[in-house]
């Protein structure tokens, strides 16, 4: 990395404290606060919106990235065109409730943009096969999109979670990137979106001085399934290794999803049935959850990712092995069971 792409996510990093610093405040003086309900994992009302912080200076971030000649304009377009609708769309639903249909329109909306700068889906390796999507690949890839926004949206529910998975996540992304490539821009990018995650998370460790809101955590969700498409079009596995590197996230939402469709409950009703929600309870705080995921991604989900990175005829496999035990272990731990 280059001393000129570091100073670059080191004001990242600083400009999203500042931003979030100062939503804290416009939170309070605005009365933008998350009020506790039962359905609540925290106790007193809170500031929320500290998204907008992410937001602003990952934005601003790839502008300076773009203008130093570090990012396409196509990924920069994909990035931010879509990603401030979604957040646009999540600052006016932490206002005003929208419907879910609206924002279901928006997402779908959204990705679908970002793929269009992106030329599609890539082809996926899988084995020694490659397929390749064509057309049907924008359906795929707008359904992927979307889940993955609305995947962050669901496991925002304790203080830190969702941002420290973010940055996770996009950190080890841009790690692996640059272990097996000598490409600067996407490695740039995911760290430059982990540097604003981590700025924000000065605030919102446990206990949380703000929320991120649906303003944040949808457009974490865009952003990190837009630098998966775009990975994947420098690597025909890079979409399983994203995916097992989401694990923790992508099977708590999935299953609880999964066991709440099937006893036919309203699925958009806010609830606290997922696995960490049901951890938190039990081990009485946040902190030891979020960094407890945090040992699990750098534990196995890091070494599983970069295996399947190195053998993609094993990717696939990979993956099933990867997410399997983490499967059963939020079915033990309760994820998607009804609670009282």
């Amino acid at each position: 990395m280059s001393i000129e792409i570091a100073a670059v996510l080191a004001a990242t990093a600083v400009l999203a404290a500042a931003l979030t610093r100062g939503m804290v405040s416009l939170a309070r003086s605005h009365r933008l606060l998350d009020v506790p309900n039962e359905r609540s994992s925290h106790a007193v009302p809170t500031p929320r919106g500290g998204g907008v912080g992410i937001v602003l200076a990952s934005v601003a971030g790839w502008s300076v990235l773009a203008l130093l000649g570090h990012l396409q304009t196509r990924l920069l377009v994909a990035l931010a065109g879509g990603g401030l609708v979604i957040a646009l769309c999540g600052f006016i639903d932490d206002r005003h409730q929208l419907s879910a249909r609206l924002r279901l329109l928006v997402h779908f909306g959204a990705a679908v943009w970002a793929l269009i700068w992106l030329g599609g889906l890539p082809a996926l390796q899988i084995g020694a096969d490659t397929i390749t999507f064509g057309p049907f690949g924008y359906v795929l890839g707008a359904l992927g999109i979307v889940w993955t926004i609305n995947l962050f949206n669901f496991m925002d529910g304790i203080d830190g979670i969702a941002a420290s998975e973010a940055a996770f996540i996009s950190a080890a992304g841009a790690a692996l990137a640059w272990w097996v490539s000598s490409a600067v821009e996407l490695p740039a990018v995911a760290m430059l979106f982990a540097a604003a995650c981590c700025g924000f998370l000065l605030l919102n460790w446990p206990p949380a001085t703000i929320f991120m809101g649906d303003v944040g955590s949808g457009y974490l969700g865009y952003i990190i399934a837009v630098i998966a498409v775009a990975a994947a079009r420098q690597s025909p596995v890079a979409l399983f290794v994203w995916a097992i590197l989401g694990g923790v996230f992508l099977v708590d939402a999935t299953v609880t999803l999964a066991r709440r469709a099937v006893r036919r409950e309203q699925l958009q009703q806010a609830h606290r049935s997922h696995a960490y929600q049901h951890l938190a309870g039990r081990w009485r705080g946040h902190k030891p959850v979020v960094i407890g995921v945090l040992v699990v991604n750098v534990g196995w989900l890091l070494p599983s990712a970069a295996f399947a990175l190195r053998n993609p005829d094993l990717a696939g496999v990979t993956t099933v092995i990867a997410l399997l035990p983490l499967i059963l272990l939020a079915v033990l731990l309760g994820s998607g069971r009804k609670v009282p």
